[in-house]
This record gives C-alpha cells, sequence and structure tokens, in this order.
C-alpha cells in the first residue's frame, strides 16, 4: 500500500469549544488527513485530560466553572499586588493545579467549583492568603455592624454598596491597605435606590446631606434622617424599631 507505512490507526481526542468538552474518534490518518474515522467512547483517559488542557490553553480560563468566591479572590489578589493567579501564571501552572482535578472528565462544566477554589488557595499559600487578606478584605463592616461585599473589579476602584444608615456615626472615610485608599462608597435609600457615589464621607456629610435628607424625609418618613449624621446612631431599622430598643 503506497504511504502504508506513514498511516496510524487510533483514538484522536479533540476538543470543542463550543460544549467545553473532548470529542473522541477512531480512525485512520495519514499526516493531518483523514481516511476513516468513527467514534471512539473508550479513548485513553489522558489523551482526554491533555485536550482539556489544550482547550484551556488555546481558548482560556473563561471555560471553567468559576464560583463568585474564585472570580473575586483573584480580583482581589490583583489589587493586593499578590502573584500566583494572574491568567498568565496559571495558563502556566495548568499541568500544576488543573490536571489533578480532570480525572475521567470529559466535560470542562464537570468540575467542582469548590475543588477549583482550592486551587487557588493551594497556589497562595498560606502567607500570601493573609496578605490579601490584610490588603484586600473581602468584606467591609459597617457601624450598623452590616457586612457588605468589597467589588474590586469596580471601575472606580473597591466599591461598597449600602445604605446610607449604615454609616452614621463614622466621621472618618473608611479605607483599606497599607497605603489607606478610600473605598468608593455607593449609597443607597431604604429601598436600595442609589443616593450619592463618594470617596469623601466626610465631605458628604458636610456638603449635599442637607438636601439629600431632606428629600429622604419626604419619600421615607419612617427612617432617620438627622441633621447630624456624625452624632447619629447607625442603624437601619426605622425610627419606631429604634425607639423599642
Amino acid at each position: 500500500m503506497l504511504y502504508g507505512d506513514r498511516i496510524v490507526s487510533g483514538a484522536h481526542a479533540s476538543f470543542d469549544p463550543a460544549t467545553g468538552s473532548v470529542r473522541t474518534e477512531s480512525g485512520r490518518r495519514l499526516g493531518a488527513i483523514t481516511l476513516s474515522k468513527g467514534q471512539d467512547a473508550m479513548a485513553d483517559p489522558e489523551a482526554i485530560a491533555a485536550a482539556l488542557l489544550q482547550g484551556v490553553r488555546e481558548h482560556g480560563l473563561g471555560l471553567l466553572p468559576w464560583s463568585d468566591a474564585s472570580i473575586r479572590l483573584r480580583e482581589r489578589a490583583q489589587w493586593a499586588g499578590v502573584s500566583g493567579l494572574s491568567n498568565a501564571e496559571l495558563c502556566e501552572a495548568l499541568e500544576m493545579w488543573l490536571s489533578p482535578l480532570l480525572g475521567s472528565k470529559r466535560r470542562l462544566s464537570e468540575l467542582d467549583p469548590g475543588a477549583l477554589h482550592n486551587a487557588l488557595l493551594g497556589l497562595l499559600g498560606w502567607e500570601n492568603q493573609q496578605t490579601v487578606e490584610r490588603l484586600a478584605p473581602s468584606h467591609f463592616t459597617s457601624p450598623a455592624g452590616t457586612t457588605h461585599l468589597i467589588d474590586y473589579a469596580a471601575e472606580g476602584g473597591p466599591t461598597v454598596e449600602l445604605r446610607v444608615q449604615a454609616l452614621f456615626g463614622l466621621a472618618e472615610h473608611p479605607t483599606i491597605g497599607p497605603n489607606r485608599t478610600p473605598l468608593v462608597l455607593s449609597l443607597t435609600s431604604p429601598a436600595g435606590r442609589p443616593i450619592q457615589t463618594t470617596r469623601d464621607l466626610p465631605g458628604f456629610w458636610r456638603g449635599s446631606w442637607a438636601d439629600v435628607a431632606k428629600e429622604m424625609r419626604g419619600r421615607y418618613p419612617k427612617h432617620n434622617w438627622p441633621d447630624d449624621p456624625t452624632a447619629a446612631v447607625a442603624s437601619l431599622k426605622t425610627k419606631k424599631a429604634q425607639s423599642r430598643t
């Protein structure tokens, strides 16, 4: 047979980015030319895992089922200047952290988001995890005792959305990190409607707060809208509920 010594038979695994899965075919090939093919459900697991890895390399980490916590961890690490979780670094280390999670899986969607998150923590290591927690905390705790996620991917910088009443009694603007970076405060009404966005809370209290409070008293008369918010008690409760406590 002409070129018979160059014809290769066996199973071939290829990645399908549309489905995030591996297709396996058996067949005979002459170089890049397929002479015959058929479905092969018994393809080598190592070949399937290699195809999944190559699919991530070629089409990006966005194909993986990241949890919200994992996405936020990567954003926080980037903001804190902690290396190890950038796209380039994760792709370079795929064999180390992603290969052990693949097992007999044929689809990336079958990966456990919790296992992916643990892999990120493992790449960071204990010391870097503590650095991220110190420089880029995941939450902001208000004077009212409420906790709020900090959005490190926000266009204006690390941002917290919360009701303005949760900040009563606070005379200084909240900051994070060793450089005391001001949080962007996205302040809302009791109904969650935007009131003001500020990086200068004391300036807001001294400036436009009087007009805001006047408008809020008309819209939400059951809630407290003090003339001097720095001297008020932070609470999300109505005036009646506050008086009972």
